[in-house]
C-alpha cells in the first residue's frame, strides 16, 4: 500500500487532502483511481490514516477516512543521533539508514576534526537535502513520523541540547569495558530519550570528550575494533532497536 505524509491541517475530520508533489505522484505517476486505498500520516503523532480516494480537484487529491491504525511502528524510546559531519555523501547514507533504524531526530555536529567545513548558506542547503532524504526513508520504511534533521550545531550547542535526555553516550576509542556498554544499552526503557554522539572520521578530540563528560554524556566502547563513523552509528542504533523491540 502506498503511504504519504501530510501536514496535520490537511486532516480535516474524515476529509483528508493531499497536495504538492504527492498530488502529482498519485494522479499522474501512480494513476490511482477513485475508491483505491492509501495510507496517510501527519508525520507527528505516528498514527496511520487509512483512506480512500474520493476525487481529484485541480490541485488536490480529496480522500475520505476509513479507519485509523495505530500499530506501534515507532521505537518506544526517542533516540537522538548527534552525528559528527563526515566527508562526501556519507551523511546522506547515515540519515537514510538511521531513519530506517528508528531514530527520532538527527543533529549534525561540527566537531573539531570534521574535514567538511560548511558556511551558513551551504549548511542550510545540505540540511534541506538531508531532510528530504529523511522523509523518503520514512515513507519507504513505513514510519509514522518524519525524523527532523536539525541545523548544524557546535559541540557546545549539541551538549546543551542533550542536557535533559535520560541516557547519553559517546563511543570513544579509549573507553573500555564492553560489559558496561551492554549494561547501559539494556538500561534504556520505553519513554526515555537517548542521546548518541558519534564522531567524524577523525573521532572526537580529547577536549570534546571532556566537554561531553562534563555535560553528563558517558564514554563507551563499541568493541575491540575501530569502526567507521557510519558503522558506529548504525551499530548503536541497531543495539537500541533490538533492546527496545525485544519482548
Amino acid at each position: 500500500m502506498y503511504r504519504f505524509f501530510v501536514e496535520p491541517s490537511q486532516i480535516q475530520g474524515k476529509r483528508i487532502v493531499i497536495t504538492g508533489n504527492d498530488f502529482n505522484h498519485i494522479k499522474n505517476v501512480l494513476r490511482m483511481k477513485q475508491g483505491e486505498e492509501i495510507a496517510v500520516s501527519d508525520g507527528v503523532t505516528g498514527r496511520e490514516y487509512r483512506c480512500g480516494i474520493e476525487e481529484y480537484t485541480e490541485r488536490e487529491v480529496v480522500c475520505t477516512l476509513r479507519f485509523i491504525k495505530e500499530d506501534g511502528v515507532e521505537l518506544p524510546a526517542k533516540v537522538y543521533l548527534f552525528q559528527g559531519l563526515p566527508k562526501a555523501d556519507k551523511m546522506e547514507l547515515i540519515v537514510q539508514k538511521a531513519v530506517e533504524l528508528g531514530v527520532y531526530e538527527i543533529i549534525p555536529v561540527a566537531a573539531k576534526r570534521c574535514v567538511v567545513k560548511l558556511d551558513e548558506k551551504k549548511a542550510a542547503s545540505r540540511v534541506n537535502r538531508w531532510q528530504s532524504i529523511a522523509e523518503a526513508a520514512a515513507k519507504q520504511s513505513r514510519r509514522g513520523v518524519i525524523p527532523v534533521v536539525h541545523s548544524v550545531m557546535s559541540m557546545k550547542e549539541a551538549c546543551a541540547y542533550a542536557r535533559d535526555m535520560g541516557v547519553k553516550i559517546i563511543p570513544y576509542e579509549l573507553a573500555e569495558d564492553m560489559r558496561h556498554t551492554k549494561e547501559i544499552i539494556e538500561s534504556v526503557r520505553p519513554g526515555e530519550s537517548v542521546a548518541v554522539f558519534i564522531g567524524p572520521e577523525g573521532g572526537f578530540e580529547e577536549s570534546e570528550i571532556e566537554e561531553a563528560v562534563a555535560a553528563g554524556i558517558e564514554p563507551v566502547t563499541l568493541g575491540r575494533r575501530i569502526l567507521r563513523t557510519e558503522t558506529a552509528g548504525f551499530t548503536v542504533l541497531s543495539w537500541l532497536m533490538y533492546q527496545l523491540e525485544t519482548p
